[in-house]
């Protein structure tokens, strides 16, 4: 694998390709068809830059006032109403982690630390990405990513998912030096694999760009009670297709978006559909990836 920057392999040579059909069945706690995890993305950012916006027309602004209030609801307002709407229904998220929110926002911590979130990386802010720097520089943004969110949560880090899923060349290996266990970058399965890496293990655990707000508002323009209609077919056929086989579901979510009051009700809406059936696991990312790992022999 290439150490430099700017060398640019054909192929990424991190795993190799896996059919879901030609595998052995892999078996959740309980006989559960489906593990769900739902990752809050609970960001930071800066304020002389563009960044997520709502409206377009402000964005070359600085500062853009219009929407870096639209995403600062999501830390003030948002995310407390996700987390009612969670704890009703059992379920725990794993938190992708800007490692600035832990020093902006230590209020939001603290109340994820006593629902029993789980934390991983999302890198520093979400206005810095992981693209076109030195190894070096890469592996001191994980390594001071890692300490802050331990030195917040008291728990570091396993699980990791790049701002804007961003890579270099070389960051599943630095996520292995410094103890990051899996990482949800590469959206490409429905279950948990085995990556390549120099030294150490890493697991690349399901995301998604679908089951994403992000993408359903910001991108295709869904409303709410479509994007409650997108999550619940998604459970509906995954839940059929662990029949033989079980699936991750991940549902991957912006308090500034599914926060907002219109669209919150539609989360609600799901939640309440998916955790109806039997056979569902509410798991959180370690715990995925243990499972995963002690059924796989590893």
């Amino acid at each position: 694998m290439p150490d430099t920057v700017g060398t640019a392999p054909q192929e990424h040579g991190r795993f190799d390709f896996s059919a879901i059909t030609s595998r052995p069945k892999l078996e959740w706690p309980d006989g559960a068809r489906v593990a769900l995890w739902v990752i809050p993305n609970i960001e930071h950012f800066l304020f002389d830059r563009p960044s997520s916006s709502i409206i377009q027309s402000t964005t070359s602004f600085v500062p853009d006032v219009l929407n870096y209030a639209w995403r600062d609801y999501g830390v003030r307002v948002g995310i407390w109403r996700m987390m009612e709407i969670m704890e009703k229904y059992g379920v725990k998220g794993t938190v992708a982690l800007n490692s600035d929110a832990c020093v902006h926002y230590p209020a939001v911590i603290q109340a994820g630390q006593s629902l029993d979130w789980e934390w991983m990386g999302h890198g520093t802010n979400n206005s810095s990405v992981i693209t076109g720097i030195p190894e070096d520089e890469e592996r001191r943004i994980v390594k001071e990513v890692v300490s802050t969110i331990t030195q917040a949560t008291g728990t570091a880090p396993r699980g990791w998912l790049s701002p804007a899923l961003t890579e270099t060349h070389q960051t599943p290996d630095i996520l292995a030096e410094n103890g990051i266990r899996y990482v949800a970058n590469w959206t490409n399965d429905d279950q948990p694999y085995e990556m390549r890496v120099r030294s150490g293990s890493m697991l690349s655990m399901p995301y998604s760009v679908e089951m994403n707000d992000y993408t359903a508002f910001l991108e295709q323009g869904l409303s709410g009670r479509d994007f409650g209609d997108a999550i619940c077919d998604q459970f509906d056929q995954l839940y059929a297709d662990g029949a033989s086989t079980g699936r991750v579901m991940s549902l991957c979510l912006h308090p500034f978006l599914i926060g907002q009051p219109h669209r919150a009700k539609h989360f609600e809406r799901a939640l309440k559909h998916i955790t109806a059936h039997d056979a569902v696991w509410l798991a959180k990312g370690g715990e995925i990836a243990d499972w995963y790992t002690s059924t796989r022999g590893r």
